[in-house]
């Protein structure tokens, strides 16, 4: 069971009290503006969403975590690796990614998870490259991946939504380099 702290977060798997913070989540039409078609989603979907990261984590050996916020232990979102299936051109890939609750928002919390999802995915999973993928417009993850190193590869277009989305990507190299 992987666990990682950092100076204000835990990253951990998910727990069943995780579901109900995490639908209210998803559940922001904020939030979900840059995610898929854009729509906020329901709770059944919060179910269905922590039960599959939980089977990925099993299947593949890297997944999504939970994040905590050290202290209150409240639950601010996620980040970690997952294979972007949603995006086909890419693959074999996997992809960093997060989703924070507002109240979380523009105090770092993002790139400090990331920092380490990154870094567990190179160090810990042997990784050869991690990219991260932004719909074009969404600046705050833009410049997420930007302070996590990651150089924009492409553009296209994702075939479920039609959205454009920009594709950044780190290698092992740019990271070991740093």
């Amino acid at each position: 069971m992987v666990t990682i702290e950092t100076p204000r977060l835990i990253l951990r798997r998910w727990r069943e009290e995780d579901v109900a913070p995490m639908a209210a989540i998803n559940a922001d039409p904020e939030v979900m503006r840059w995610i898929a078609d854009g729509r906020p989603l329901e709770e059944p979907a919060a179910r269905r969403f922590t039960t599959l990261v939980e089977q990925r984590w099993e299947e593949e050996g890297f997944g999504l975590f939970a994040v905590e916020v050290r202290g209150t232990g409240e639950l601010a979102g996620f980040t970690g690796l997952a294979v972007p299936r949603f995006l086909p051109e890419v693959l074999p890939a996997v992809e960093v990614g997060w989703r924070l609750a507002r109240t979380f928002w523009g105090r770092g919390f993002a790139t400090e998870a990331a920092r380490e999802a990154v870094r567990f995915g190179f160090e810990d999973c042997g990784l050869d490259r991690i990219v991260s993928i932004a719909q074009i417009g969404n600046t705050a993850s833009e410049r997420v991946m930007d302070k996590l190193g990651m150089r924009v590869e492409r553009e296209t277009t994702t075939p479920a939504t039609g959205r454009r989305v920009r594709v950044h990507e780190l290698t092992r190299e740019q990271y070991d380099a740093r």
